[in-house]
């Protein structure tokens, strides 16, 4: 696996593929600036090389050129993120782009424009990948947040690159990260699945099993096992045609020795409201009109007890209904164990939109081993498929 430490950029121009889709608000502002962060470390080791950076990035989903899906809007924020000036081309192929790249000079970072403003990127178009390649001599791919679409900028341009491409550090880490929970993670390993469907993370729990001691169920989804348990979950979210699938996953799991934790207790609401009135019951045992929007006390305890055991965690997605400030207390307890267990030597990986999300909200970020910048790529990993950007390196 090349990565970022096997070459010296000293005069050569790096192309970049980083993932700079951030959110703007009304002014354009940045919003999170995670993402920037995320890659600042291969960029700064390519200037220090003496080497000059030419980044590529998507920013939203553009139909044909759109003014506020221009990377311009995100420049001031880089500039401060990597303390360095960053020069803009306004066009990421042909001659604007191939005249910027050509002024520029080691030390200098240079930002193409959006690449999805042409409909070849994410086509994979092989004539834009090339046009794309001409602009660097070193490919480095550091956005694992697109490493599962194979669109132009980040995989067929490997093709141009069979010597000269590496992982760079962001990527580096999350293949690193993945393999600590999937291949070469301390026993005992837990995997903590949340939210709202068993049908979106059944290919995962199929792929884990084999690899996990401990299974933590939560979020909406709890309450397709629960009925299929034979449990009264009243007006609890639920997919009844997965009922029979829960099932299967509950005695494959029993076959493989791996403990399912499922929550005992639930808070539930009258109405899918943060103002609705609330109680604490059973989780098998919802009255009809009310709905199990967050676990309860002993669940957190429990969850607590099982997380404090393990060596490995894997959290994806939330206990509850976190957005409402009622129903977030068991993803906040669940953080806190996690965050206690990472503290006590535990390795803890977080992925997947919502946990990112409640990580970030509730200060939790700097408390696990790493959060990973990718949902959807992070999500097929998870599930044992090659991600084709980061195929297109190892080729």
């Amino acid at each position: 696996m090349k990565t970022l430490n096997d070459f010296n950029f000293n005069n050569k121009k790096a192309i970049i593929r980083v993932d700079f889709n951030v959110p703007l608000d009304d002014n354009f502002n940045v919003t999170d600036d995670t993402r920037i962060k995320s890659a600042k470390p291969t960029i700064i080791k390519i200037l220090e090389d003496g080497g000059s950076c030419v980044l590529m990035s998507h920013l939203g989903r553009p139909k044909g050129k759109e003014e506020k899906y221009s990377l311009k809007h995100i420049i001031n924020k880089a500039e401060d993120v990597l303390g360095v000036e960053i020069k803009f081309a306004e066009d990421c192929v042909g001659e604007i782009a191939k005249e910027a790249v050509n002024n520029l000079k080691p030390g200098e970072i240079l930002l193409l424009e959006n690449l999805r403003f042409h409909d070849e990127e994410t086509a994979g178009d092989v004539a834009f990948a090339k046009q794309l390649s001409e602009l660097g001599d070193i490919y480095v791919n550091d956005a694992f947040g697109t490493a599962h679409r194979a669109h132009a900028s980040t995989t067929i341009i490997a093709q141009f690159f069979p010597n000269n491409k590496c992982f760079g550090y962001l990527l580096e880490q999350e293949i690193e990260s993945i393999k600590k929970v999937m291949e070469s993670g301390e026993k005992p390993v837990c995997a903590v699945l949340g939210g709202a469907k068993v049908s979106s993370k059944i290919t995962i729990i199929d792929n884990i099993l084999d690899k996990i001691n401990h299974l933590i169920i939560g979020g909406g989804m709890t309450f397709t096992f629960i009925k299929a348990l034979g449990g009264a979950i009243g007006n609890s979210l639920v997919e009844d045609d997965k009922l029979d699938l829960a099932r299967d996953i509950l005695k494959k799991a029993k076959e493989k020795n791996v403990e399912v934790h499922l929550p005992v207790d639930a808070i539930v609401a009258d109405s899918f409201s943060n103002e609705a009135q609330t109680n604490t019951c059973d989780v098998d045992k919802i009255p009809d009109g009310w709905m199990g929007l967050d676990v309860g006390p002993h669940t957190e305890a429990l969850f607590a007890k099982v997380i404090k055991d393990s060596k490995t965690i894997l959290w994806n997605g939330p206990l509850g209904v976190f957005e409402m400030p009622n129903f977030a207390k068991g993803t906040i307890a669940l953080g806190h164990a996690i965050a206690e267990a990472t503290a006590n030597g535990a390795f803890s990986l977080v992925g997947g939109g919502d946990s990112v999300a409640a990580v970030k909200q509730f200060d939790f970020e700097d408390k696990v081993s790493y959060v990973s910048t990718g949902g959807g790529a992070m999500l097929e990993s998870l599930e044992g498929k090659t991600l084709p950007g980061i195929a297109a390196i190892l080729e």
